[in-house]
């Protein structure tokens, strides 16, 4: 098992403070009409908690933590639960801790769901956005934050200097290992993301939960709507293929309603659980083995 102590378990006080980060650092997007400073100050210094967070993110992520987080979760054999279930489980993760708006887990991913359907996108594009946080589920089995939410990043070759706080990498086993440390690392030119091993968190959880059901465009947006050191700054582009390139528009074109779909005005609970309900049923085994 990985050696951290349970004093570095807990660097936030709230998951969504990464959440929160994510949006002091891409405050602007050309796909929302909604000015910057709608959604939050962004003249307040970042969060001690967060850069913390980053720290042991940074610090512990290594292949062969990856490889074993890999070995201990994808046997799916700990838990069922229904997927409506599994997203009101959310809610118990976390305290509020926006300063802008009052909106639980649940509430925010029907945000996004919800603003996805308005722009008219397909159904199964509808239920990625409702259901793209789900992997945090994580935290039923007591994982650390680090090792569930947080930007994500290949593993087995050199870190980019593009990722969040790269100097906490200083820390890690693999920037000195020769295995590891270079380019390339295990990898090879265009060997294409489906040979990249990322760092742990819900993001691979949740794709490898649903990578049997959902169109491949929904499942590019699970697996790497945290990868922003690709999909805002291309810093990987040497080890994507042209498929990897192609999906990744879709990548792309999901990450603004999962940042800006904030609303303050909550959804309706009651009124929108039968149609996410119908969407789930068509898509989704009615319980997942986590």
């Amino acid at each position: 098992m990985s050696n951290y102590s349970d004093a570095e378990k807990k660097p936030l006080q709230s998951m969504d403070e990464w959440e929160e980060d994510l949006l002091e650092r891409y405050p602007e997007n050309d796909s929302t009409s909604k000015a910057k400073e709608e959604f939050r100050n962004y003249d307040k210094p970042a969060r001690d908690t967060v850069k913390e967070f980053y720290r042991l993110n940074h610090k512990y992520q290594t292949f062969d933590f990856v490889r074993e987080k890999e070995k201990e979760f994808l046997q799916f054999n700990r838990k069922k639960l229904k997927v409506w279930e599994a997203m009101e489980f959310l809610n118990t993760l976390i305290d509020d801790s926006d300063p802008d708006i009052e909106l639980d887990q649940l509430q925010h991913l029907l945000q996004t769901g919800e603003a996805i359907r308005a722009d008219g996108h397909p159904d199964w594009f509808v239920l990625t956005g409702f259901i793209h946080d789900m992997g945090k589920v994580l935290c039923l089995f007591g994982e650390p934050q680090w090792a569930v939410v947080g930007d994500t990043f290949p593993v087995g070759c050199a870190h980019s200097d593009k990722i969040v706080y790269p100097e906490y990498f200083e820390s890690n086993p693999d920037s000195t290992d020769e295995r590891f440390n270079t380019k390339y690392g295990i990898y090879s030119h265009g060997c294409g993301l489906k040979n990249v091993h990322m760092s742990w968190g819900h993001d691979e959880y949740l794709y490898q939960i649903t990578k049997d059901y959902l169109p491949e465009p929904a499942l590019y947006m699970i697996r790497y709507h945290s990868f922003y050191a690709q999909h805002r700054e291309e810093a990987y582009d040497h080890l994507l293929d042209d498929h990897d390139r192609k999906m990744f528009d879709w990548v792309r074109k999901f990450n603004p309603y999962d940042l800006y779909s904030k609303s303050p005005t909550p959804p309706v609970v009651s009124e929108l659980k039968p149609y996410y309900e119908d969407l789930i049923a068509k898509y989704l085994p009615e319980t997942i083995s986590l």
